[in-house]
């Protein structure tokens, strides 16, 4: 698939999750065989008001390539002049959170909010589109609430004013991740637009993959919270798409070992006491069907080093 002249060789991208896709995070999943990344959310206004915070998010690594910047807000100017500024962090595409269900977000007129006024979607898009020379993308859900399932409408609108591909997560805002996906409307939206789609939501493994590219026409797949604690997701949909063959699950040594590496990428670039803060979650999803789990998710919660995970794996072993 291309998004505009970006190139994505294999199956899968990983989604944006605000404090959970940062760069360890993307790097290692880049690794494993996802096709493109996404960073976590970016505030336009923290741009426009030189946030540190805001500007260290839009940074990218080389092993992250093809990478989107993903940008909030309300503001077509202000949306703008932070795709401007995130050229400077060289990124391949700029992607816009039409999607996000957190009240935070939401609550302000952000993300999953936009979808209730598709002309701002509109002057959002173009504005952005006007403003750089690299691709734009969108990021949308069914719509906001079930009685205006309107992801159809947007992502049109979208593509007329500018968007190279429209990524939609087939639930409401107001439906948070429950119930079901409804992938009907992401098959909708393939068939109205000429841009790429990408299928978002509840994709877990290659057969949940192989499921979703095959009932919605989609022309991509984007996976969150399937690949928590399991970048290998990639590489079995990709091996799934190419072979029809199944990837072994990992085995515990396996586990452990990227589990490692994912924290220590963490620390080298957050430093320990933050990185640390930041790992206990991200272990808590590795140590998913483990023996004794509870007792090591336990462990991992209250991990201030690394030398604190390294205990934790040798009791996992």
């Amino acid at each position: 698939m291309k998004i505009g002249n970006v190139t994505l060789s294999d199956y899968a991208a990983l989604a944006p999750m605000a404090g959970v896709a940062d760069r360890a995070f993307r790097e290692l999943c880049m690794s494993f065989g996802a096709s493109y990344c996404v960073s976590e959310m970016v505030s336009s206004k923290g741009i426009a008001y030189s946030s540190k915070k805001s500007a260290e998010l839009m940074v990218i690594g080389e092993r992250e390539h093809p990478c989107a910047v993903q940008l909030f807000g309300t503001e077509p100017v202000t949306l703008a002049d932070a795709a401007r500024f995130s050229l400077g962090f060289s990124p391949d595409v700029i992607d816009i959170n039409m999607g996000c269900p957190a009240p935070k977000i939401s609550g302000s007129g952000s993300g999953a909010a936009l979808m209730k006024d598709p002309c701002l979607c509109g002057e959002i898009v173009r504005a952005v589109s006007s403003a750089v020379s690299i691709p734009v993308t969108v990021k949308i859900r069914s719509g906001f609430d079930d009685e205006h399932i309107n992801a159809v409408e947007v992502a049109k609108i979208a593509e007329k004013n500018g968007a190279q591909a429209v990524t939609v997560h087939g639930r409401t805002r107001n439906q948070f991740y429950s119930p079901p996906v409804n992938y009907d409307i992401i098959k909708a939206v393939k068939e109205a637009l000429s841009i790429p789609v990408i299928a978002n939501g509840d994709i877990v493994d290659a057969k949940t993959a192989a499921f979703v590219y095959e009932y919605t026409g989609c022309d991509h797949l984007m996976i969150g919270r399937g690949a928590l604690g399991n970048p290998w997701i990639f590489k079995e949909i990709n091996t799934f798409f190419e072979t029809g063959g199944i990837v072994p699950k990992p085995d515990i040594d396996e586990r452990c070992e990227v589990l490692l590496r994912h924290i220590s990428a963490i620390v080298r670039y957050k430093g320990e006491r933050v990185g640390m803060r930041e790992a206990r979650k991200h272990t808590a999803y590795y140590l998913k069907g483990f023996k004794n789990a509870a007792k090591l998710r336990n462990a991992a919660f209250s991990m201030e080093t690394l030398d604190d995970l390294k205990r934790l794996i040798s009791m996992i072993k």
